[in-house]
């Protein structure tokens, strides 16, 4: 039985059938896609520029809800049991209560939207693709940004999105990236499954 019990397709579910093992597969190749994807990064301090957000994204908008937040959460409590999938190869319990958690936890919640827009047939159109990861992305704002203000900002709220305003653009161009891949790949698909 797959983790996945949702009826609706998506883009994964038309290449690998559903199953236990097969949904396990996918948790932890999300996790390792989403450690890497931190490696990549540009660093700022308290927050680096890095692609999580981008993969966070597009395993929740071709996963699925269920198995976008599973995979989420999964690659949370790694970090917080100490294995080192956080940028810089960091972990452990002051990441997760420091100035980039509220991020890190919205990561699931985000996962979990996407992934549920994309079961509504929202990853296989280009402009719903793109409001899908800007909704998503408003969620891993809004529940990043004041974890940020309190841990690192003295709670300024205001200086804290403030600071933020120029990730604005670096999600935006891997909202268009994804915006071009995905619904390209359903296309993909489609033609070589019928």
């Amino acid at each position: 039985m797959s983790i996945a019990q949702s009826n609706k397709i998506t883009l994964v579910d038309r290449i690998i059938p559903r199953s236990f093992v097969g949904d396990v597969v996918l948790v932890l190749a999300g996790v390792l896609l989403t450690t890497l994807s931190a490696q990549v990064q540009i660093a700022t301090s308290p927050v680096p520029f890095t692609f999580q957000t981008f993969a966070v994204l597009v395993i929740g908008a071709t996963y699925g809800a269920t198995r976008g937040a599973i995979t989420m959460s999964s690659y949370a409590i790694l970090g917080l049991l100490g294995l080192p999938v956080f940028a810089d190869w960091s972990a452990g319990p002051q990441i997760i209560f420091g100035a980039t958690g509220g991020f890190i936890i919205g990561f699931i919640f985000a996962a979990a939207l996407t992934g549920r827009l994309a079961e509504l047939n929202w990853s296989s159109h280009y402009a719903k693709m793109f409001a899908s990861f800007a909704l998503g992305s408003v969620v891993i704002y809004s529940l990043g940004i004041p974890v940020l203000a309190m841990t690192a900002f003295g709670s300024d709220l205001l200086a804290a999105t403030t600071y933020m305003l120029p990730y604005l653009l670096w999600d935006a161009v891997k909202a268009l990236l994804a915006t071009a891949l995905i619904p390209t790949a359903w296309l993909l698909v489609k033609k070589i499954k019928g």
